[in-house]
């Protein structure tokens, strides 16, 4: 039996990693959840699978919780980042779900590796930040680290297909999110309600409006030239809008092997929980007789997102942390209505601009440089409110692609 911890349970890969593990009670057993404010739905987790300890967000929720569970519970409820790290690093814990969105997951998910726990990662920032310090410590640590996302699970499954070094390219599908098809123009006036509507994919609202602004694919590319290591110009992007081929890897013999299946999380994640073994699930069959597939390349002009973290891969250091932390609070800035669409854009490109690289030396390092692009970010934002903008009656353009990046 395979103990797990889940990090990030409340969300939509928690949830549907605890709809593998429901399917085979004989295999897994839940040990740990953490999770944000959702402590409703944490509450019926932590009553149906009955972990040894959970984690929330903050004090208060954690009280809260405690209110809502039998009295024995009072002494198995932690909070905040030590918390995670707690559940994550329990003794009999085997290997360790990271889900948690954001920045937030890259603590826990550490002291995972560093306690020798297997990680199934679906948190891409912990690559994105701090990815050349993460694998190190994979490597010394001799922990297995599998990629949940379906594009990198994808990756994953067709490099069994030759050797790494005759490796010519990986290939990232994305769908090209809701706003694949209307012109740069309008990008203005969309809400977060129509960022929100991600055509094939269920998923939280953070992971949705980067898939609007193809950031997540952004993300990506950085999290696969740390799993995979290959350096950026090896790693391509094409707009896949029916979401059916998760991804593709290019041979230098001229074969491309793709990973197919229909857009649903289980399939990644019970392939990392059980790999190298398969195991059934009760979905739908792929109808390849229903299917059409189209590929284009993505509008690197309307979706700054992708050269932008293009760019700061190639740049090093720090500075994928940086567009990782600014792009969070401009996310969350528009979802707030404080900022329009593409002046998410603006802000990540802005606080790249005016921070310096710096090395990677330590995870402390890491978050501070985290802290820093998070204020600066949030200091543009502010500089950008509707109310300042209506008063210039003038958008700010979207930022110009990094030179050398046209495609």
């Amino acid at each position: 039996m395979k103990h797990l911890t889940i990090l990030g349970s409340t969300g939509s890969i928690g949830t549907n990693v605890l709809k593998v593990v429901k399917q085979y009670p004989g295999r897994f057993r839940v040990l740990g959840l953490a999770a944000g404010r959702n402590i409703e739905l944490l509450r019926r987790q932590v009553e149906a699978f009955a972990p040894q300890l959970v984690s929330v967000l903050d004090e208060q929720t954690a009280r809260q919780l405690a209110r809502l569970l039998a009295p024995e519970w009072g002494d198995k409820i932690r909070w905040g980042s030590k918390g995670a790290a707690e559940v994550a690093t329990l003794p009999a814990v085997d290997m360790v779900v990271s889900a948690i969105v954001g920045a937030a997951g890259l603590t826990p998910t550490f002291a995972a590796i560093e306690a020798r726990k297997d990680i199934a990662l679906a948190n891409k920032e912990t690559l994105v930040m701090a990815g050349e310090l993460v694998m190190r410590a994979v490597e010394k640590h001799h922990v297995r680290l599998l990629p949940v996302d379906s594009e990198h699970n994808a990756i994953f499954q067709a490099l069994t297909a030759g050797r790494r070094q005759d490796v010519k390219k990986i290939i990232l599908t994305a769908s090209g999110g809701p706003f694949r098809e209307l012109a740069a123009g309008d990008l203005w006036r969309v809400t977060p309600e129509q960022a929100l509507n991600h055509p094939n994919w269920q998923m939280g609202k953070k992971i949705s409006i980067d898939s609007a602004t193809l950031m997540n694919k952004g993300l990506e590319v950085i999290e696969a030239r740390w799993l995979f290591d290959q350096e950026a110009g090896n790693i391509e992007v094409l707009v896949h809008p029916q979401s059916v081929v998760h991804s593709m890897v290019e041979f230098i013999d001229g074969s491309v092997v793709a990973q197919m299946a229909v857009p649903d999380m289980q399939i990644p994640i019970a392939f990392a929980l059980c790999y190298p073994e398969r195991i059934k699930l009760e979905l739908p069959a792929l109808n390849l007789l229903q299917q059409q597939f189209s590929f284009q390349p993505p509008d690197f002009k309307k979706f700054p997102a992708l050269p932008l973290a293009y760019q700061a891969l190639k740049q090093g250091g720090d500075r994928p942390a940086v567009l990782n932390a600014a792009n969070e609070v401009a996310v969350y800035a528009f979802l707030d209505g404080r900022i329009r669409f593409p002046e998410i854009f603006l802000c990540v490109a802005e606080t790249m601009r005016l921070t310096a690289v710096r090395p990677l030396s330590s995870i402390t390092a890491v978050l501070e440089t985290d802290l820093a692009a998070r204020l600066q970010a949030e200091s543009i934002v502010e500089a950008l409110t509707i109310k300042q903008k209506q008063k210039s009656g003038q958008p700010v353009p979207c930022p110009p692609i990094p030179p050398g990046l046209e495609r």
